[in-house]
């Protein structure tokens, strides 16, 4: 019998030898082309003193939520603000989840029934696939970001049909064909489920996400929208129909087995979503960075691979772990938090740096970040 302890050094050691061992790194000082802190509200000062200002203004709160929202942790606060979010992202309700991540293994998992069919693009994020793995329904894959493809398979599938895709995708920063994708969706009757975590802010009038950006929110079941990245907060909510809010709240098992979220998060979301409101300004400048970015990699480094063009996620192909790692040290060593993404997280041969950008980096710093890519 092999002790557990041995079975995980082993394990680890395996990992170790194919150079994927994973390891907590704390911020060194660098200059962020890395985080998810697209509009530098997770470091905004006003924000944070936003967020002071509101809990001051109530009578002293719980420090905790007590308990899972169907027993002591529900509380007129979060009724409000999911009222106020879904008037913000024009659907009917909303319901607040701990985190991206919860919300969609809770959606994936609980909404497809026995004998319906879950048909999901092949990049979706691991939280979403680990929300079809439980679910008890057929699942099949689509090819990234193909019509054609998915059309196939929704021609051949059983039950109620469930299609799910994210409008920005995490590792090539590239958008979903979402009126495409609607368009099939409403042919074929099936239901249209988006995650939004990384359009909610940065895409919309006023950051309200892709799927609103192109009209789309009343052809689109369910959205995910979370709170960690753009709005520099913590959380996240599905917004869909009402009849979607009372399901979950009754068959979502991250809903329904978890501590809710205290407080001071749901008025640090609140305030999120007041300041993104007030300050589309920094969205535009985002943007602006982006397209400055492209300009410059266009004309200084046409013969090198990039990935996207569409969102402040930009990835430089870099083919092999090994190459890849030295790359994301050399930047690191000049000054700059770039992170190398390997396989089997991306194929072998996609190995890439995940550049992000974000409204507070500066014309000067991408310029930098260019020379030593050289």
């Amino acid at each position: 019998m092999v002790r557990v302890e041995e079975k995980l050094h082993q394990l680890l050691e395996n990992r170790r030898a194919s150079g994927l061992l994973r390891r907590l790194k704390q911020p060194e000082g660098l200059v962020d082309f890395c985080s998810n802190d697209y509009l530098g509200l997770a470091r905004s000062p006003a924000l944070r003193q936003a967020v002071e200002t509101a809990v001051a203004a109530l009578p002293p709160l719980l420090n905790g939520s007590t308990g899972s929202r169907l027993l002591a942790g529900n509380t007129a606060l979060a009724e409000e603000l999911e009222s106020e979010m879904a008037s913000f992202h024009a659907a009917e309700a909303a319901l607040i989840f701990n985190s991206g991540y919860d919300a969609n293994v809770g959606l994936l998992a609980g909404l497809p029934q026995r004998g319906d069919t879950l048909l999901t693009d092949e990049l979706i994020h691991a939280s979403m696939i680990d929300g079809a793995r439980l679910s008890v329904a057929h699942r099949h894959k689509f090819r990234h970001n193909d019509p054609g493809d998915l059309e196939d398979k929704l021609r051949r599938s059983t039950g109620t049909v469930y299609v799910a895709v994210e409008s920005v995708y995490s590792m090539d920063g590239d958008l979903a064909p979402l009126s495409d994708l609607a368009g099939l969706c409403d042919r074929y009757g099936a239901a249209l489920i988006v995650d939004e975590a990384h359009a909610t802010g940065v895409f919309g009038p006023a950051g309200q996400g892709l799927v609103q950006a192109l009209g789309l929110q009343n052809r689109v079941f369910a959205r995910v929208h979370t709170f960690g990245k753009a709005l520099g907060v913590h959380g996240a909510a599905v917004v869909g129909p009402a009849v979607l809010r009372d399901f979950l709240i009754n068959f979502a098992r991250s809903f329904i087995y978890t501590t809710a979220l205290p407080p001071h998060s749901l008025l640090a979301i609140r305030c999120a979503y007041a300041f993104l409101r007030a300050n589309g300004s920094l969205k535009d400048r985002l943007h602006e960075l982006r397209s400055y970015f492209q300009q410059q990699v266009e004309r200084q480094l046409p013969e090198r691979e990039w990935t996207s063009a569409e969102s402040p996620i930009v990835g430089l192909v870099v083919p092999g772990n090994e190459a890849c790692r030295a790359v994301a040290a050399r930047l690191q060593q000049g000054g700059f938090d770039v992170r190398p993404i390997l396989s089997p997280t991306v194929p072998t041969g996609r190995e890439r740096l995940r550049i992000c950008l974000h409204a507070f980096n500066t014309e000067q710093e991408i310029d930098e970040l260019i020379t030593l890519l050289h």
